[in-house]
Formats: structure tokens, sequence, C-alpha cells
């Protein structure tokens, strides 16, 4: 989609870089999806192991902040899970009211064959960019996101 001179200089850029970022964007989570997928699991179920697996056992509570989910989404991701033998809901000893999700060990195990398969997958999408140009546009996408 062309939009040059037609809106005027501002407009004409920031819908340019619009339309850059969705198409990036639908790349990028295209090869992520794929990857995803390619070890039998949905993105969801993926993002719970991998929050378990980077930072441990917590509440359902804070899975929903960690992956921007709604409790309703995040139990039924939760008990798929658990059918599978990759969590388990344990009471926390601190809170009797508190149920906190932790891997299993097949759980474990999973997280530590699939995620650096999956990491070195992102890192090929992004090595048409080199280490700078990364590290810059994190940054930008930083500032942008934050200041919206």
């Amino acid at each position: 989609m062309k939009t040059t001179k037609k809106y005027g200089p501002k407009a004409d850029a920031a819908l340019s870089l619009w339309v850059k970022l969705a198409r990036a964007y639908m790349t990028f989570a295209r090869r992520s999806h794929d990857s995803i997928r390619s070890f039998g699991l949905t993105e969801p179920q993926f993002a719970v192991l991998e929050t378990l697996g980077h930072l441990g056992p917590m509440t359902i509570g804070v899975l929903c902040k960690k992956q921007l989910v709604s409790g309703g989404n995040m139990t039924l991701v939760v008990d798929n899970l658990e059918k599978e033998g990759l969590v388990q809901r344990i009471h926390s000893k601190n809170d009797r009211r508190a149920i906190i999700v932790e891997l299993t060990e097949k759980g474990t195990q999973l997280f530590e064959d699939t995620f650096p398969k999956h990491a070195n997958n992102i890192a090929d999408a992004a090595s048409v960019l080199s280490a700078e140009e990364q590290e810059t546009l994190s940054r930008l996408l930083k500032k942008l996101g934050t200041n919206l």
C-alpha cells in the first residue's frame, strides 16, 4: 500500500511505518507459531511452559499478568497442560486459598528440550538484522510501545 504524498508527510510516514511494522510482525509471528506447533503445543501452552520454565512456580493470577490474558483462558490452558502431565497444581503453604502452578518433571524436560530450539528459530528469523540493528530496533519498539 503506497501512501506517500497523499495525506501529508507526517501521516504518510506513519502509515508507511504501520504497514511495514504489521507485515514484519505477521511474518515473524508466523515463524514463531510454526516453531511452537512443531513441538505439538499451542502458543498459550508454550507461553505457560516458558514462563514457568524461566521464572519458576507461580499462581494462576501471576501467570495471567505475565501473559496478559484472562483467568478463564489461563485456567483452561493449565487444565490442558495438567491433563498432559506437564504441570501440576499445589496448594500454597503460606496461603491455603492460593494454588501454585509448577512444571512437572515431564514439563521441565519438555521445556528444556524445546525452548533452545525455539530460541534458535527466533534467532534465525532475526538474523537478517545485525546484532546492532536488533538492539536498535528493540529499543525503538520499546519506546513506541511504552509511549502509546
